[in-house]
C-alpha cells in the first residue's frame, strides 16, 4: 500500500467505524475530496514514504471497541488541527473538515482519556511524595483491577455457555 492511499484507508475506517458512513457513494465523493488534498499538500512528494506510515500502523495494537475510540478521536482531533489550517474556501478541504468535525462530536471522551495517560507517564515515582500518595492508592487499584479481571472472565464464561459450537 503506498503512502497516498494511507489517508484515505484511516479516514475510511474512522468514519465507518463510527457508522457516519455505510454508503459508498459518500466515501467516492471523500476520495475526490482527499485527492485534491493530495494535489494541495504535494503528497506524492518522495519524502512521504520516509519513515513509513504515521496513523495505520498505530491502530494494530488498539483492538478493543473502546480502545479504537480512544486512537481514532486523538488521530481525529490531530486530523482536524491539520485542516483547520487549510483555505477553507476550497470545497473539498471544507467538505473534509466538516466530516471529520461531524465524526468528532461523536467521540466526547477520547481525548480526555488519552491526556490522562500522558499525566500517567510523566509522574516522577522517584519522588517520594508521589510514591507516598501510590501506596495510599495501592488498595483501591489493585480492587478495581480484580474487579475488572472477574467481570472478563464472567463475560467469557457466559459467552462460552451460550456458544453451541
Amino acid at each position: 500500500m503506498t503512502c497516498q492511499t494511507y489517508s484515505l484507508l484511516v479516514l475510511s475506517v474512522i468514519m465507518i467505524y463510527f457508522g457516519r458512513f455505510g454508503n459508498s457513494l459518500i466515501l467516492a465523493q471523500l476520495q475526490d475530496d482527499i485527492d485534491q488534498l493530495k494535489a494541495d499538500f504535494n503528497s506524492s512528494h518522495s519524502d512521504v514514504a520516509d519513515g513509513g506510515p504515521i496513523f495505520t500502523d498505530k491502530l494494530i495494537n488498539w483492538t478493543e471497541r473502546n480502545e479504537k475510540r480512544i486512537i481514532l478521536s486523538q488521530i481525529v482531533s490531530m486530523y482536524l488541527e491539520m485542516l483547520e489550517k487549510t483555505d477553507k474556501k476550497k470545497a473539498h478541504a471544507r467538505h473534509i473538515f466538516e466530516e471529520l468535525y461531524t465524526l468528532k462530536a461523536s467521540l466526547p471522551d477520547g481525548l480526555q482519556k488519552v491526556k490522562d495517560l500522558m499525566d500517567l507517564s510523566k509522574l516522577q515515582m522517584s519522588d517520594l511524595r508521589i510514591q507516598r500518595k501510590a501506596v495510599n492508592e495501592l488498595f483501591s487499584v489493585l480492587q478495581k483491577l480484580v474487579e475488572t479481571s472477574t467481570s472478563l472472565k464472567r463475560k467469557r464464561s457466559q459467552s462460552q455457555r451460550r456458544c453451541k459450537c
